[in-house]
């Protein structure tokens, strides 16, 4: 647990990275990554009271307003594709819940749990990648997935399929 790897979905969320790394006693490298459509996007705003009160989560909740009896897919992912997922979710209707991974590394596995327990009938966990399988993050967090809760659920990625380059074009 030497570095940390954070990828923040909000602007609220990147505010208290850089606070939480600035206030800590014992500092350790952080690697941030954002995209740069999430300066112009909409999705990426916060209110003000978040800054305000708010502090760093490892993980997002996902902040739907549904049945969560009725949720049987947890659908792990981080970036710019959270709010991808969501929006195609809320669009099909379909009965799953889609998190937001702040927290690359350390994994937080506390907070992983702590979404899995809201939905009693979730039977599926999926870690969501724009990128192609060898390239995302998945092969750094399968490991601590299937270790965590590979016996309670079935676990699976949706990606692009390998590639040797990091353009399709």
């Amino acid at each position: 647990d030497n570095i940390q790897i954070c990828n923040a979905t909000t602007a609220a969320q990147y505010f208290h990275l850089l606070r939480r790394q600035m206030h800590r006693t014992t500092q350790r490298p952080l690697i941030i990554f954002a995209p740069k459509s999430g300066l112009r996007s909409k999705a990426y705003r916060s209110p003000v009271s978040e800054f305000i009160d708010g502090e760093f989560q490892e993980l997002l909740p996902d902040p739907m307003n549904v049945n969560e009896t009725a949720v049987t897919r947890l659908v792990l992912a981080s970036g710019k594709v959270v709010h991808e997922a969501r929006e195609q979710r809320d669009k099909v209707g379909a009965a799953m819940a889609v998190a937001a991974v702040e927290q690359l590394y350390p994994w937080p596995y506390e907070a992983v749990a702590a979404e899995l327990s809201r939905f009693p009938n979730c039977k599926e966990i999926v870690w969501l990648q724009e990128e192609p399988e060898n390239m995302g993050p998945w092969n750094g967090i399968k490991g601590r997935l299937f270790e965590a809760h590979g016996d309670s659920y079935e676990i699976r990625r949706i990606s692009r399929s390998d590639a040797g380059s990091p353009a399709t074009g």
